[in-house]
């Protein structure tokens, strides 16, 4: 008795329409707290904003990350339940009109102010012949009973449209549902994968965590475009999915063209410039004008020419400094003579004669190098999506079923009139009562005109 008494209580309480304006109410407040307070942001840029105290709370409660918040999803299956149980209380009611054919009331109709009469030389019976297989036609259900004056032709179609409603509450447990899966089960992560390398592992967005991947993504190349403003007008990565060892799928990826596998989403998101690995030296004899060219590798001591030592790539930058000033892309290197200390050698680009500054007997300079670049990947999943969608789906049949169809009742009322007949034609809908009396204007005039012909 005691759970019966709460389970009562319960389906009382998720029943109640109020607990649904409460919810979504909530729903509302909560969206506009995250459209005005930036979601998934640097967490310095939050402490810097709201300070220490503020922060604490916020944070506490997932402000910053809202709509993954265990309150917000808590707030979401409470919608869903809600909308569930109010349906379920009030669908039986619906269900005994949808299922049983309505009771056939006469004086109902008789009552009604708008309806349409004619008198047809024709008796009872002859027209009960010619109407029925027509409103049988029409409405799909027809249905002739005696009455006090007469006979009556009754037609009904639509009855299910009253369902339509309901239908439009299961679209909303699928969007809310599908969220929810989303929500709980998907993740939002990115990884930077230099060209010719491979990573089975991302970083999960404002998490200090990293997630895994059923496969390795492989950059084989990328490629990037600039207008004459020097914008970026296109970046492109060849990206390949590699699945125990062995690729399984290989695409070009631009922004807003991601590559989609096993429900995994890959996206173009960013790119940005790595520090060059090889790059062509010339070393230049000041006495003898002898030039020597030498490929090598950043990082890589190797022997310089004629005997003079060692050298090595060490370091560069992208803006070098000389004396405070800008000297644009820099390379930095270290010549370790056979006998003196090592000296440091800087190589920028933009000047390849400011190495005979150094006055000494060979000029060092960088005459080439090859560009290396990183793809910035974004990586999602939602297993939630399909659901979404189709929730979408079934709330554009249920909205075309509520607002667009209707259920309609007719009744031709024949009444016996000497040798000829009254037709009394009046209808009834639940929806668009002007629509219906335009069709039973219509009705009646095929009705006169089937009594004529037939």
């Amino acid at each position: 008795m005691a759970l019966l008494y709460y389970f009562n209580r319960s389906w009382k309480f998720f029943s109640s329409i109020k607990l649904t304006v409460v919810l979504l109410l909530s729903l509302a407040v909560t969206s506009i707290i995250g459209t005005v307070i930036p979601q998934n942001k640097n967490y310095i840029i939050y402490f810097r904003e709201y300070g220490e105290f503020l922060y604490g709370i916020f944070n506490l409660f997932d402000i910053f990350d809202m709509y993954h918040s265990w309150w917000f999803q808590l707030l979401l299956l409470l919608l869903a339940i809600n909308i569930v149980v109010c349906s379920i209380d009030r669908f039986p009611a619906t269900w005994k009109i949808v299922a049983k054919k309505s009771m056939f009331d006469v004086s109902r109709f008789r009552r009604l102010s708008s309806k349409e009469e004619v008198t047809v030389n024709r008796s009872p019976a002859q027209l009960i012949e010619i109407y029925k297989p027509f409103i049988a036609k029409v409405f799909g259900y027809c249905r002739v009973e005696q009455t006090d004056e007469g006979v009556c032709v009754f037609g009904e179609k639509g009855g299910w449209s009253r369902l339509g409603v309901y239908t439009v509450h299961l679209s909303v447990v699928f969007l809310l549902f599908g969220g929810l899966i989303g929500s709980i089960f998907g993740f939002e992560g990115f990884v930077n994968i230099p060209e010719g390398e491979k990573t089975e592992y991302i970083r999960i967005k404002n998490a200090e965590k990293r997630y895994r991947l059923d496969f390795e993504i492989r950059c084989d190349d990328f490629n990037v475009s600039f207008y004459d403003s020097g914008s970026p007008s296109e970046y492109r990565s060849t990206l390949t999915l590699i699945e125990q060892g062995k690729p399984v799928l290989k695409k070009d990826i631009i922004v807003n063209d991601p590559l989609r596998y096993k429900g995994i989403n890959i996206f173009q998101s960013s790119y940005g410039m790595l520090p060059p690995e090889d790059v062509a030296l010339t070393f230049k004899n000041r006495e003898t004008g002898m030039e020597y060219n030498k490929n090598v590798t950043v990082g890589r001591e190797f022997d310089a020419p004629e005997n003079i030592g060692k050298f090595i790539i060490n370091d560069y930058r992208k803006s070098g400094k000389f004396m405070g000033h800008d000297i644009g892309e820099t390379f930095t290197g270290i010549l370790t003579r056979n006998t003196g200390s090592p000296v440091e050698i800087i190589l920028p680009l933009r000047f390849p004669s400011f190495d005979r500054m150094r006055n000494a007997d060979f000029v060092v300079s960088i005459t080439d190098y090859k560009s290396r670049y990183y793809t910035g990947l974004q990586i999602t999943k939602d297993p939630g999506v399909l659901v979404v969608y189709t929730g979408f789906v079934i709330m554009i049949a249920g909205c075309f079923i509520t607002f667009f169809l209707s259920h309609q009742r007719v009744c031709i009322d024949i009444i016996a009139n000497g040798p000829a007949s009254r037709v009394v034609v009046s209808g009834i809908s639940n929806k668009n009562r002007l629509g219906m009396q335009q069709k039973v204007k219509q009705i009646s005039k095929n009705l006169a005109r089937l009594a004529l012909t037939a």
